[in-house]
């Protein structure tokens, strides 16, 4: 378990994060929501060490993440960040072998053991087809699966995905948020669309100029009053599917009657 607690973090002296505290507990995906400036990706950076908190603490399966060393960080925690073409050089192998460096001596190179994680990484997701393909030339969704690919292969106990539907169409949205849910352990998952956190995450921590304004399951986060004081839009809110669906529309404006 990952558990956060009363983290403080703040750039040039203005606060980003005040008395954060979250829970991403074994086997659940935890959504980390808000809007824009609330401090999502702040946290999700202090959970996985990329950032220091100014008070409080991160800890991993008990253990304070002050106290590990990188490596053994690397071993436990898998981050799935907005991808760049820093890489883009690389084939879709060569991409998801970098996930077995943490588990690599030094100047250690890649053995048949590696090898077969990474094969079996990309098999879990779907893309053993892509093997050879540069990863320049792959789709924003073949991307996004390649870098959980990536991910899987560090065999780490939790995942952390920041915007992984970012600028992806509905379909790879859905296909990428359910192979999380599908293949992670547990993880930890920035979200900016509401009704994806609702169909694909088991827990949800609701930020609000840096604040915890809400913390528990979907169905008691995504309460209409709630986001509408949070988002500063109008909400209506029905069910599909066992899930909630929330509608958006101006406040100033009164949504037509939902059919029951």
């Amino acid at each position: 378990m990952i558990v956060a607690e009363d983290l403080h973090f703040g750039y040039d002296e203005r606060p980003v994060l005040r008395g954060v505290g979250l829970e991403a507990r074994p086997g659940r995906v935890l959504g980390l929501l808000g809007p824009n400036g609330s401090g999502k990706t702040t946290a999700l950076r202090l959970l996985y060490g990329s950032l220091r908190p100014e008070r409080g603490r991160v800890s991993v399966g008990g253990v304070p993440l002050a106290r590990l060393r990188p490596r053994e960080v690397a071993r436990r925690i898998a981050v799935v960040v907005q991808e760049s073409d820093a890489d883009a050089m690389l084939s879709v192998r060569e991409m998801v072998t970098l996930g077995r460096l943490p588990r690599l001596g030094t100047f250690q190179r890649a053995g048949d053991v590696d090898r077969s994680v990474v094969d079996a990484a990309l098999a879990r997701v779907g893309g053993t087809h892509l093997a050879a393909r540069p990863y320049a030339d792959l789709s924003g969704g073949e991307r996004q699966r390649v870098l959980v690919a990536r991910a899987l292969a560090q065999e780490a106990d939790f995942l952390l995905l920041d915007e992984p539907t970012n600028h992806l169409d509905i379909r790879y949205q859905h296909e990428v948020l359910g192979l999380v849910r599908e293949v992670a352990t547990s993880a930890v998952v920035v979200l900016h669309d509401l009704n994806l956190a609702a169909r694909y995450c088991d827990d949800l921590v609701l930020l609000d100029r840096g604040r915890v304004a809400a913390a528990g399951s979907p169905d008691a986060v995504l309460d209409p009053h709630l986001l509408e004081r949070v988002y500063g839009i109008g909400v209506t809110r029905t069910d599909a599917a066992g899930h909630p669906q929330l509608l958006f529309h101006p406040l100033a404006a009164v949504p037509e009657r939902l059919p029951a």
